[in-house]
């Protein structure tokens, strides 16, 4: 007798489907799995026959052949126990074959039965409903993830025996809740708390306004983690689309609780400078998201990153200039979604003391010069802003009165990035205006400026299309259809790196340009 059930394996932060046959032959009893089952699927046949004999189930002995079709591609993970078990049962004439031709079943099955959580449930379920399946059945621990996939009718169960019986039609089995769909967006980290530092606030709301890219220098205690941390307070919130999005690659990281979904939100990433190349692009066995694709839609933040593996950063170039990340391997190629506003901070010397008044560095140039070698000329002209941070007047932090709140700030940033949407701009790394078109909205004095100041800072042909896109943003925020001088100059002062004399203790500190 032949059984025929539907699963799906997960693949980057993709489900790729899998039909799990079963077939009841003749010859002395014996079970063989095959389709490249990797290590917990081969497994499964131990845990799926105790689970069976658990529940009050008992198999005739026979030999089983067990197929994971498409025969090319690796199974990974426990997910399809409950696939296993149902198909199983099927072919043994103990379930009703009926309905299994338009559902999807997982779920990873304990020795007594129970359905234990699976990681990626509802990238499982969004690859399900788009073949077109009617039903899913989820383990009752991925309640909450479940809820985000509405484009299916989603089933939640606590063990196999609450399968079986549901398919049998002899009981319901309760619906996916919907608990999970209302995010709550409160932070504790608000730019209100930012005291001393208002030249880097108007850089970050820049930077959220037109999902530029940013690079923090500064001394020691001059408070880049501060701002960055604040910076995904002042990002528009997240859409419900966005929202899924992000759910299902927390969800296939394995990274997606109960507590995460209740205030699900953007989010913020902060690896350790220890972090190797797979785990900030991603990769590994099974391919998994990297911290990039994990920081999708909000805030990558690579704290000292001079200090962080050559090859780690260096494989961020692509990602931030294209917005995905591409793990090719010997039997897949991957391509995940990769674009977080990525910031940056690091010091100007190894000591952090170059250019300060108040303390003497006693770095040598030679050691000055390996320090920021670290970080390549095409990485930081991946940046689209430099920010140059100056060390904090301790008397500003007892000044009586608060900065403006995110509230504030984010209020502005959202009608900067609707003024930008009327103007035809769709906001996404994909459709990143050009040089031309851009030029075009800015009148002669402002690219006669833009000239200058390209010369002046000796720019790249990159750096030049960067400070254009910046003024464009300035402008945006200024409602203003047209890049003006003061646009271009404020937009300039962002590029303190790729000053010719590379010297950053001589930066001036200015405040953004405001125009008269």
């Amino acid at each position: 007798m032949l059984a025929t059930v539907h699963s799906s394996t997960l693949l980057g932060i993709e489900a790729h489907p899998v039909t799990v046959e079963v077939h009841l032959g003749k010859g002395l009893p014996g079970f063989d799995i095959v389709g490249l089952p990797e290590a917990a699927v081969r497994e499964s046949r131990v845990r799926v026959r105790a689970a069976i004999e658990n529940s009050g189930f008992a198999l005739e002995p026979r030999h089983v052949v067990l197929n994971l079709a498409p025969a090319d591609l690796r199974k990974h993970g426990a997910a399809l126990d409950l696939a296993i078990a149902i198909a199983l049962l099927s072919a043994h004439g103990l379930c009703s074959p009926n309905r299994l031709h338009e559902g999807l079943l997982l779920g990873e099955l304990s020795l007594t039965g129970d359905l234990s959580g699976i990681r990626g449930a509802l990238a499982h379920l969004r690859a399900a409903a788009a073949r077109n399946l009617k039903w899913a059945v989820v383990p009752s621990l991925n309640d909450s993830e479940a809820s985000y996939a509405t484009d299916i009718e989603t089933h939640v169960a606590t063990n196999l025996r609450d399968v079986v019986e549901w398919l049998d039609e002899q009981r319901p089995l309760p619906r996916a809740s919907t608990n999970g769909v209302v995010p709550l967006f409160d932070t504790i980290d608000d730019m209100r708390d930012v005291h001393g530092q208002e030249s880097a606030r108007r850089a970050l709301e820049v930077a959220a306004a037109g999902s530029h890219n940013i690079m923090l220098v500064g001394p020691p205690g001059a408070g880049k983690t501060m701002l960055a941390r604040r910076l995904t307070s002042i990002l528009p919130h997240p859409s419900f689309r966005e929202l899924i999005e992000i759910a299902t690659i927390a969800g296939a990281a394995g990274a997606l609780t109960d507590a995460r979904i209740a205030a699900l939100g953007r989010p913020f990433r902060a690896p350790h400078h220890t972090a190797s190349d797979v785990a900030i692009v991603g990769g590994g066995d099974p391919i998994r998201p990297g911290e990039i694709t994990l920081a999708h839609g909000g805030v990558l933040f690579l704290d000292e990153i001079p200090e962080f593996r050559r090859g780690a950063i260096e494989a961020l170039r692509t990602t931030m200039e294209l917005g995905v990340a591409v793990v090719a391997r010997a039997r897949h190629r991957v391509t995940m979604p990769a674009q977080p506003l990525v910031v940056a901070a690091m010091n100007p010397c190894p000591c952090g003391h170059l250019g300060q008044t108040r303390k003497v560095c006693m770095c040598s140039q030679e050691r000055i010069d390996a320090y920021r070698s670290k970080v390549s000329g095409p990485l930081l002209d991946r940046f689209d802003m430099h920010v140059a941070l100056p060390a904090v007047n301790i008397r500003s932090l007892r000044a009586g009165g608060r900065g403006e709140s995110s509230d504030t700030v984010r209020s502005r940033v959202q009608a900067a990035r609707e003024f930008a949407i009327a103007r035809g701009d769709r906001g996404d790394r994909a459709s990143r205006e050009t040089i031309s078109h851009l030029s075009a909205t800015a009148n002669a004095a402002s690219l006669m400026l833009l000239d200058q100041a390209a010369e002046a800072l000796g720019l790249s042909a990159r750096g030049y299309g960067k400070v254009l896109r910046v003024a464009r943003t300035i402008a945006d925020l200024e409602a203003n259809p047209a890049i003006e001088p003061h646009h271009i100059a404020e937009a300039a002062q962002y590029r303190v790196l790729d000053r010719r004399s590379g010297s950053l203790d001589s930066v001036p500190r200015a405040k953004p340009y405001q125009p008269s």
